[in-house]
């Protein structure tokens, strides 16, 4: 097995980590930490994406997106800062939802923009009481002649508070089984009335996650994309490719901090020596890198096994499950070795330690993701 980079990815990350580094982070570091960015600010963030050819990497080229295997968008995922790509996979991945099975006139009228990030769009499932399990949607779309009503309240919603298009997991009856049917529906904010709060959270502040509120929210019928029942089914899908990738959003931090504290340690000294000549300072280093590694490896084997067609479900799961885990106790690590200033804000390691604690949340909390691994190694649903 090869693990050298072969060209093409060797150029595509070296594009992404250039656009991180003299454009995207000069922009953001402009703004408080503690805030949601400006939608202003997020459209140019989106703009230079779209020239990376990354705000559709799951669509084909013929249908206007990147064509890219999704180890080759995870890699190029790694480069940009967490609250950005965490933004751009809510994005990418709700323009995937909207191309499968929706009339050509809502793909000609929405994708060209969304694609080319003049506009931002979002996906809103989870609520209060459906997280992980997409079958407990509650949110109601009731049809009646031309148009669907919504109504319904939904969760920490990525996007919500910025975005032009959102795709709306809805209740709409059951099967012939009794089980419960969820519709795609598309709610375009510029024709529909919709109530969205920003959620104060303890990381990824610069972020935007938000409850949206429907009361009766007025749709066109066309706007209801797909078969009905068909949203789990594209919610999983989603939710296969995405684990691994938020597990490399916190390694991208892990290994930042792991540059800070090769730095600090040959710097700072004490008992008359450097830190880094110290046994016990070279055993946290030599975690911190093991830890990073094999975070960053794991997640390459999950979209590796999707590339090639294989069974993701586990795979996934387990990746993320690993490397959000790994990557907050590196950082924890660095904190350590910085003493005072890694718990000072002003350094900004307790604040990517926050963050990555903040991504054992989303697309599966720890325990959801040991059950699905659980659960593809026996055979046996410990949930159902």
């Amino acid at each position: 097995m090869d693990f050298k980079l072969t060209e093409d990815q060797e150029m595509m990350v070296s594009a992404t980590r250039r656009v991180a580094k003299e454009f995207i982070e000069p922009l953001i570091a402009q703004y408080p930490v503690t805030e949601p960015l400006p939608k202003s600010v997020m459209l140019q963030i989106f703009e230079q994406l779209a020239e990376l050819g990354i705000t559709a990497p799951r669509l084909s080229v013929e249908d206007g997106g990147g064509g890219l295997n999704m180890l080759d968008f995870g890699m190029i995922v790694e480069q940009l800062p967490p609250v950005i790509a965490l933004s751009l996979i809510s994005h990418e991945g709700t323009i995937s939802r909207i191309n499968a099975g929706c009339p050509e006139e809502i793909r000609q009228a929405y994708l060209p923009d969304l694609i080319a990030g003049k506009k931002i769009a979002c996906t809103a499932n989870t609520e209060p009481e459906a997280g992980s399990d997409s079958n407990a949607v509650k949110t109601k779309l009731e049809i009646e002649g031309e148009y669907g009503y919504i109504t319904g309240r939904k969760i920490w919603i990525t996007n919500a508070s910025i975005c032009d298009v959102m795709n709306v997991s809805c209740y709409s009856g059951t099967d012939e089984n009794g089980r419960p049917l969820t519709r795609r529906v598309l709610v375009d904010l510029s024709q529909s009335d919709v109530e969205i709060r920003e959620i104060p959270v303890s990381g990824l502040q610069q972020g935007h996650l938000s409850e949206v509120v429907f009361e009766r929210t007025k749709v066109p019928v066309s706007h209801i994309i797909g078969e009905p029942g068909d949203a789990g089914k594209y919610l999983t899908l989603a939710w296969n490719a995405n684990r691994p990738l938020l597990g490399l959003m916190t390694v991208h931090d892990a290994q930042k901090a792991l540059e800070m504290s090769r730095e600090y340690v040959s710097t700072r000294k004490q008992f008359g020596k450097l830190l880094g000549a110290h046994q016990l300072v070279q055993q946290d280093l030599s975690d911190i890198e093991t830890q990073v590694i094999s975070a960053r490896l794991m997640c390459y084997y999950a979209l590796s096994c999707m590339d090639q067609g294989l069974r993701s479900n586990g795979t996934s799961a387990m990746a993320k499950r690993y490397a959000t885990h790994a990557s907050e106790r590196a950082i924890n690590l660095a904190m350590q070795l910085h003493g005072g200033m890694g718990i000072s804000q002003e350094l900004g390691l307790e604040r990517m330690w926050r963050d990555a604690r903040m991504f054992q949340v989303p697309d599966g909390t720890m325990g959801i993701l040991a059950m699905i691994h659980g659960r593809e190694l026996t055979g046996m649903a410990a949930f159902r």
